[in-house]
């Protein structure tokens, strides 16, 4: 188990998720990504690295997160890496799906990228393939354990739908053979193309299934000395909310420079900042920031307007919970 960093879910913590460009070799069926808000270009290496100047300097230093569609498809991708090493980022991960085009591995080594951080949607090759492609789990599997046997350490994310759900118990032999580090379970939201995909009953598992599955395999799967992360979600009425958006600093970054805050509001153009001329800039309100401000009974107020199905109310209205924000995780550290 190394002591490398990578991207932190918690409360003050700093991340740069930076989509360097949306194309994707896949076409996976719950992607979030919206060529018509987000861009459809490769953004520029010049303009990589300007942008990543203007956030390089942050208290604390971000860990930076190299995404796409998949950034490996980038001709400029290890360039881009090595300027932001040169920079003083906290860590710098690569979000792939195995493919590790133009030769990454070879372009960068471990000392410059702190984890490369794998997708996969199926502990079989019959699940994951109908969720993310024809031959997606034995090229991402590949993809690892060569990633693995060039010395870098290697994370994996789950994002867990009624498609994949059952599948999560073979997972943590398969982490344990692959030698992943960390293991990130995501809750699938509906936006991007999931909104358009029958919405909740298709997708996202129920509350008693979240709580009967997760926090149990997390435990498992910590025990064989992985680290794990997985939102919440459903919190009592007791426990205490917090949106990210207050108590962290997280930024995604597109190629048509949007800067969003909140990922649950990727699919509308509410972002709160925007770069313009190498700067980045407040957007006129109303934007995501102004929803951070509120406070309501369910929680996450961007949860009640894009998927409300998620919360269910006793007599006299009141939410019989509250849902948390994506952003703000457990985490199991390894035995």
């Amino acid at each position: 188990m190394s002591d490398r960093r990578t991207v932190a879910f918690s409360k003050n913590s700093a991340n740069l998720f930076f989509h360097i460009l949306t194309e994707c070799n896949l076409n996976c069926r719950h992607c979030y990504i919206n060529p018509e808000q987000h861009g459809k270009t490769r953004v520029p290496l010049k303009t990589i690295k300007s942008w990543l100047d203007v956030f390089s300097d942050g208290d604390p230093a971000p860990n930076l997160i190299f995404l796409g569609g998949e950034p490996t498809l980038h001709p400029d991708l290890a360039e881009a890496v090595q300027h932001a090493r040169s920079k003083g980022f906290s860590s710098i991960t690569i979000d792939t799906n195995g493919f590790l085009f133009h030769d990454i591995l070879n372009k960068v080594g471990p000392e410059e990228v702190d984890f490369f951080s794998f997708s996969l949607d199926g502990a079989t090759r019959k699940t994951n393939d109908a969720i993310r492609g024809q031959g997606s789990y034995d090229t991402c599997i590949k993809g690892i354990k060569k990633t693995v046997s060039a010395g870098f350490a290697t994370s994996l994310i789950y994002t867990v739908s009624r498609a994949n759900l059952a599948e999560l118990r073979l997972m943590p032999a398969l982490l344990s053979d692959l030698e992943i580090e960390r293991f990130f379970i995501q809750v699938i939201g509906l936006r991007g193309k999931a909104s358009r995909s029958g919405g909740k009953d298709a997708l996202q598992v129920s509350r008693s299934e979240w709580l009967q599955t997760i926090p149990p395999l997390a435990k498992k799967i910590a025990a064989r000395d992985i680290i794990v992360s997985y939102p919440k979600v459903y919190l009592q009425p007791e426990e205490t909310f917090e949106c990210a958006g207050r108590v962290a600093q997280n930024y995604f970054i597109f190629p048509n420079g949007r800067v969003y805050q909140c990922p649950l509001c990727e699919d509308l153009p509410i972002h709160s900042l925007q770069l313009k001329d190498n700067q980045l800039i407040p957007t006129a309100k109303l934007n995501e920031s102004d929803l951070f401000e509120l406070n309501i009974p369910e929680g996450c107020v961007m949860n009640k307007l894009i998927q409300p199905d998620n919360i269910s109310y006793a007599i006299g209205g009141i939410p019989e919970y509250k849902i948390g924000c994506c952003l703000l995780k457990e985490e199991i550290q390894a035995k």
